[in-house]
């Protein structure tokens, strides 16, 4: 998956931060408290967004030539355009690799005799899982 570059409008507050748009990427907005914490979050929002839209099967618009893009009239002063760059590698790894809670059921005296040798029941059942799935080699 290749790095994404988008053209992002910063729009500053009087607090002294900014709110991200994406022009390409209706629905993508993001802000932070200064301009730092703003281009890392405009970053990590321009990811999860692709992302979102490579799960759904969105197909990812072409970028906007930055110097193209215009300002909205209902922007503060000094607000302006500038590139944001993202992977969703790491997003997809992420993800990937997320635990997700399972509910089994098994006989009480199996539960008992388990706990009683301090089983870990989510190693054992992962491990089962590959084994059984050709991840790794069977036992002989």
């Amino acid at each position: 998956m290749p790095k994404h570059v988008y053209p992002a409008i910063f729009d500053p507050n009087e607090l002294g931060g900014y709110t991200v748009t994406f022009p390409d990427l209706p629905g993508c907005v993001t802000e932070g408290g200064n301009l730092e914490e703003a281009l890392k979050m405009a970053s990590e929002a321009m990811a999860l967004h692709l992302y979102g839209m490579e799960q759904d099967g969105d197909e990812i618009p072409t970028p906007s030539n930055p110097a193209e893009v215009q300002i909205p009239d209902d922007t503060g002063p000094g607000a302006f355009v500038t590139l944001i760059q993202a992977r969703t590698e790491p997003i997809h790894d992420e993800m990937k690799n997320r635990a997700v809670k399972k509910t089994l059921t098994i006989p009480k005296w199996l539960n008992d005799a388990a706990e009683k040798e301090g089983i870990n029941f989510s190693q054992v059942l992962q491990y089962a899982l590959k084994e059984q799935l050709g991840f790794i080699d069977k036992r002989s």
